[in-house]
C-alpha cells in the first residue's frame, strides 16, 4: 500500500510518499514559494538523487500536480502511476477540541475544520487547501487528517485551563491546547519500544525552529509547554515566548501601538532578532557564542534556561521521569546545545556521558549505561507517524 503524506503551508508543500509494506521512503520533497515568484520543487528521490524544478506555480493544486508528475517521470519515478497511490495522509494544525484523533476527512470534517480557523488562522486554512487539491487531482483517493492537537487531548481539566473566566473557555475555547503533537507522539512511541518499560515517565523535548517540551506518563500527555498560540512556546527564535502580560498594554501606552503592531512585535520581531541583530540561525548563535560574544553568550544560556526549567518543573509534575528524549534539527543536531542541557540535569539523576555526544542526526543514547535517567536523542518522524495512521485508517 502506497502512501502520499502532504504538510501544507501557505507557500509551501512537504511531501514524502512511502510503500506501507516496508515503510520506506520512495521519494520526498519541498515545495517553496507556491504563488510567489521564484516557485522551486526541491525533489529527492529513494536513492537520494537530488532532482530540482523551477518554474512559477499558482496555487497549491498546481504545485501537487507537478509533484505527482515527478513522482511518475521515468527519470526520476517512484511510481509507475499515479493509481499506486491508495490515500493521502495530511498534517492538520490545530484540531481544537473537535478532533481527538486521526480521522477520514470528508464534507462534514472539513466544515468543522474551517471553524477552528481562527485558533491557527495561519495554519489551518493552508492545510485546507491541501485537501482540496488532492480532492481535484487525485478524485477518490481517500484523505487522512493527522491532528498535531490530537495527542494534547489526553489532558486534564487542571492541566488544560487557564486561570481566567471560565465563560471564555465555554464560549472561545480558550484554553491550552498543546501543538507538535505528531512528533512527541512519534518519540514517546520510540523510547517506550526501547525501555519497554511499563508505566513510562517520559519528558520529550522538540526542540527546532519552534520548541515545545511535553511530559508524558504511559503514552498520554499530562502537560505540554506550547499552549494557545504559537507565543506560549518554550522559546523560539522571532517570538517572545512567555511574558509577563501587564507588558503588554504598558508598551501599547509608551510606543502609541495598536492591537496588530503589538502582535506582529511579538510574533516577529523579538528575542533572538532583537538580542542578535546578525542572524537567528541557531549555527551562527553557536559560533558566536564559541568566539566569546556577549550577546551570542546570553541568547544561549536564555535558550538553555527555558529548556531546563520546563525539563525541571515536568519531572515534579510527573513524580519522578524514567527517560528525557531530545528531538527536532536543534537537538538532533547541535551536540552544543545539548551539552549545556544535559550538564545541568546530573541532579535529576541523569549520568551525562559526554564522549557519546559526538554525532548529528542519529538516534542515540548520551548518558552512562547505569544512568538512573536516561537520556536519548531521537530524531523524529513526523511523517511516518501521520503514514501509519493512514494506513490504520484507511484499512479499518
Amino acid at each position: 500500500m502506497k502512501i502520499l503524506v502532504l504538510n501544507s503551508g501557505s507557500s509551501s508543500l512537504k511531501y514524502q510518499l512511502f510503500d506501507m509494506d516496508t515503510q520506506e521512503v520512495l521519494a520526498k520533497g519541498l515545495v517553496e514559494r507556491i504563488w510567489i515568484e521564484g516557485s522551486k520543487i526541491k525533489h529527492k528521490t529513494a536513492s537520494w538523487i537530488k532532482h530540482d524544478v523551477e518554474g512559477f506555480l499558482e496555487n497549491h493544486e498546481v504545485a501537487l500536480n507537478k509533484v505527482l508528475e515527478l513522482l511518475v517521470d521515468p527519470e526520476v519515478w517512484a511510481l509507475q502511476n499515479l493509481k499506486e497511490i491508495d490515500a493521502v495522509g495530511h498534517r492538520m494544525v490545530h484540531g481544537g477540541e473537535s478532533f481527538k484523533q486521526s480521522t477520514l476527512i470528508d464534507e462534514s470534517v472539513k466544515s468543522e475544520f474551517k471553524k477552528l480557523t481562527e485558533l491557527a488562522p495561519l495554519h489551518n486554512p493552508a492545510n485546507l487547501m491541501g485537501v482540496e487539491a488532492v480532492e481535484k487531482v487525485l478524485p477518490g483517493v481517500p484523505n487522512v487528517g493527522v491532528f498535531d492537537t490530537a495527542f494534547h487531548q489526553s489532558m486534564k481539566p487542571e492541566n488544560y485551563l487557564y486561570a481566567l473566566p471560565y465563560k471564555w473557555y465555554e464560549d472561545y475555547k480558550i484554553r491550552r491546547y498543546g501543538f507538535h503533537g505528531t512528533s512527541h507522539r512519534y518519540v514517546s512511541w520510540r523510547i517506550n519500544e526501547i525501555l519497554w518499560k511499563n508505566d513510562l515517565k517520559v519528558i520529550t523535548c522538540h526542540v527546532g525552529n519552534g520548541a515545545s517540551i511535553t511530559a508524558i506518563k504511559n503514552g498520554e500527555v499530562v502537560e505540554t509547554s506550547m499552549w494557545l498560540t504559537p507565543l506560549e512556546w518554550v522559546i523560539m527564535w522571532s517570538r517572545c515566548w512567555n511574558i509577563d502580560p501587564a507588558i503588554i498594554p504598558f508598551m501599547m501606552k509608551k510606543e502609541n501601538l495598536n492591537a496588530d503592531q503589538i502582535d506582529k512585535i511579538m510574533n516577529k520581531e523579538s528575542w533572538v532578532l532583537w538580542l542578535s541583530w546578525k542572524s537567528s540561525d541557531h549555527r551562527d548563535i553557536e559560533d558566536g557564542y564559541n568566539a566569546g560574544n556577549e550577546r551570542e553568550i546570553t541568547i544561549m544560556k536564555m535558550y538553555t534556561n527555558a529548556i531546563l526549567k520546563y525539563i525541571w518543573a515536568y519531572a515534579a509534575l510527573l513524580g519522578g521521569v524514567d527517560a528525557i528524549v531530545f528531538t527536532a534539527w536543534v537537538l538532533e543536531n547541535s551536540k552544543l546545545q545539548r551539552k549545556l542541557i544535559a550538564e545541568k540535569l546530573g541532579w535529576l539523576g541523569v549520568d551525562y556521558d559526554d564522549s557519546k555526544n559526538d554525532f548529528r542526526g542519529e538516534e542515540r543514547c548520551i548518558s552512562k549505561d547505569w544512568s538512573k535517567v536516561q537520556l536519548w536523542v531521537i530524531p523524529t518522524d513526523e511523517e511516518l507517524m501521520i503514514a501509519k495512521d493512514t494506513f490504520a485508517i484507511v484499512n479499518k
